[in-house]
C-alpha cells in the first residue's frame, strides 16, 4: 500500500508500507492503549480503525496514539453509539440535520448534518 509525503521541497514523495509493517505499527499503538471497558470503544479500536489514525499522523505511532486516546475518551463521554433520531429530531426543524433514505454498510440510519443550511425560526421584528 502506497501513501504519498509531502516532501519539503514542496512536492511529494511517495511511501510505501508492507502489510507486515503496517501490522508493527497498529501492534505499537496497542500496546500504548489502556484497554478499553466498553464494548463499543473495544469495536471502534480496531485494526482499520487505527490504520486510519496512523495514515491520519504519517505513521507517526506517539501522534496517533495521543490523537486516538482522545477519540476514545470524546466517544467515552458523549456515547455516539447510543444517540437516537427521538433525541435529535428536534435538529431537523432548523434545516441542520436530516435523515437520509438509505443505510449505512452495517444497516444503521445514516443522519446527515448541515450546520451551514441552518434556518433560523426567529425572524427580526
Amino acid at each position: 500500500m502506497s501513501f504519498l509525503w509531502k516532501s519539503g521541497n514542496g512536492g511529494t514523495t511517495e511511501k510505501t508500507l508492507t502489510l507486515e509493517e503496517q501490522q508493527e505499527k497498529i501492534n505499537e499503538v496497542r500496546k500504548q492503549l489502556e484497554e478499553p471497558s466498553s464494548l463499543a470503544i473495544q469495536g471502534f479500536l480496531s485494526d482499520a480503525s487505527i490504520l486510519r489514525f496512523l495514515r491520519a499522523r504519517n505513521w507517526n505511532v506517539q501522534k496517533s496514539s495521543k490523537m486516538l486516546k482522545s477519540a476514545v475518551k470524546w466517544r467515552a463521554a458523549y456515547k455516539p453509539e447510543m444517540i437516537s433520531w427521538e433525541e435529535i429530531a428536534h435538529e431537523a426543524e432548523t434545516g441542520k440535520i436530516y435523515r437520509a433514505d438509505y443505510k449505512d454498510k452495517l444497516g444503521r440510519t445514516v443522519l446527515v448534518l448541515r450546520p451551514g443550511l441552518e434556518v433560523s425560526l426567529f425572524t427580526a421584528e
